[in-house]
């Protein structure tokens, strides 16, 4: 079974730019330590101090031996590195989703 977490995040609504930069990095950091990157996401209209992030795993042990690679990764590290220094993510949430419908 599939698992996909839908993460809500919270951000600075002054420093959406700083969460762009952040959810690129994440373009090859993810893939490469075992996530299947579904997309990050903002409001276009609306409320501008939120956004989501999709990424599906295979199983939930494949995103927790995920989680172990992303912690000894220096890129990874270095990307929540940048976002706790900068502070442009107030909060998040994460949700694991299983498919539905097709």
């Amino acid at each position: 079974m599939t698992v996909t977490v839908f993460i809500r995040y919270q951000i600075d609504p002054f420093k959406p730019a700083m969460f762009e930069q952040y959810a690129r990095r994440w373009l090859t950091i993810i893939p490469k330590c075992g996530g299947d990157l579904i997309g990050y996401w903002m409001p276009h209209e609306g409320t501008n101090n939120i956004a989501f992030a999709l990424i599906s795993f295979e199983t939930l042990a494949a995103y927790e031996d995920y989680r172990a690679r992303l912690r000894a990764d220096q890129e990874g590290m270095a990307n929540f590195g940048f976002a706790e220094e900068n502070k442009f993510i107030v909060a998040e949430e994460r949700t694991f989703l299983r498919k539905v419908t097709l």
